[in-house]
């Protein structure tokens, strides 16, 4: 055999490997679009919708509401996938005192998606929608968790007449990147991972995200609440990324609205350490995750700050899902602060509360 002959008889091996993992490539992704297509239908029909889903203009959104009385609390989740199934250890306790409303922004669980940008002024303007749409009309008690603090803070800002409390759960602040890569040396703007989120989200019809996201939210969240949230989590990655890309407009937003007044307030600060793993994740090593932790504390100080009436609690054994590390905290949180808007009603002579 000469040289020329078995080179390309060598070629012709090569093309044929390369031709058959093309075609093992295109068979996985076939495979798995209709892996995706099955869990998205298998979705809809076993973990439809707990509550009900409100018309705000060409497109629904979910809102579960429980129990009866007023206030009414109304959860705002953290950036993430979650929405509604955040909530789990907290919203029935709630309930029991007061109605108590968990809800699904826009393309995130069971709300549907929408093409606009996301920011805080654009999540106010779709609650403030949703919650007339659900005849919610009565005072408020805003709890959010994470980014879902600068959402209620800005909420506050826009429709502040119905909004009669707060609670913030380890909730983000304005300044937070500036000040605690300052402090910590490390990167704190989480857009450091957008382009983990926008490939999440180009390739979720690929089945990649449903199979990457098959035990999301194990652990203290029951088996059921877990389940729910993997089953949509590949539906809901666009959502969450549409939120992250619009994470420093949410934050200028947030910025904008200065006081809460004389309203209720408390605000919950985890402060556990940081595990080896999240130091790891953050770049930075133990000393730096202690500074970090003490910025962290200030942070909150100054949000505390905002009302006349706040009050600030650390959390030293949660991080920073304190509803899932101690739901205790935020239902006693809840309770304080509703029990103080029906006080206030009742001073000011507007009735007995339910």
């Amino acid at each position: 055999m000469t040289k020329v002959a078995g080179w390309a008889r060598f070629r012709r091996w090569l093309k044929r490997i390369f031709l058959g993992l093309l075609a093992l490539l295109i068979l996985l992704v076939i495979v798995g679009a209709i892996y995706e297509a099955l869990g998205r239908r298998n979705a809809a029909a076993n973990y439809p919708a707990p509550g009900k889903l409100v018309d705000i203009g060409g497109r629904k959104m979910h809102i579960d509401c429980r129990g009866t009385g007023s206030p009414t609390v109304v959860f705002e989740s953290g950036l993430g996938t979650g929405g509604t199934i955040d909530w789990t250890l907290v919203h029935d306790q709630i309930a029991h005192f007061t109605r108590a409303c968990a809800y699904d922004r826009a393309g995130i669980m069971w709300s549907d998606p929408k093409d606009t940008p996301q920011r805080a002024a654009a999540v106010a303007d779709d609650l403030h929608a949703l919650l007339k749409g659900a005849g919610i009309s009565d005072q408020l008690v805003l709890v959010g968790h994470s980014i879902g603090g600068p959402y209620i803070r800005t909420y506050t800002g826009r429709y502040g007449d119905q909004v009669a409390g707060l609670v913030m759960v380890d909730a983000s602040h304005p300044d937070q990147v500036a000040r605690l890569g300052k402090v910590a040396n490390t990167n704190a703007h989480p857009g450091q991972a957008a382009w983990i989120m926008h490939t999440a989200s180009a390739l979720a019809w690929t089945g990649a995200v449903r199979l990457a996201m098959a035990n999301a939210g194990q652990g203290k969240l029951p088996r059921a609440a877990a389940a729910r949230m993997a089953a949509y989590a590949s539906a809901s990655v666009k959502g969450a990324t549409s939120e992250l890309d619009g994470f420093d407009a949410t934050m200028d937003d947030a910025r904008a609205v200065r006081s809460f007044g004389n309203r209720p307030l408390v605000v919950l600060t985890a402060m556990a350490p940081f595990k080896p793993a999240e130091l790891k994740g953050l770049g930075i090593r133990a000393e730096d995750g202690a500074r970090f932790k003490q910025e962290w504390k200030v942070l909150h100080a100054e949000q505390t700050a905002l009302s006349t009436r706040g009050r600030q609690q650390i959390v030293p054994d949660a991080g920073h899902y304190i509803q899932i590390d101690r739901p205790d905290v935020v239902i006693d949180a809840v309770r304080e602060v509703v029990g103080e808007v029906r006080a206030d009603r009742t001073s000011a002579g507007k009735g007995t509360i339910r």
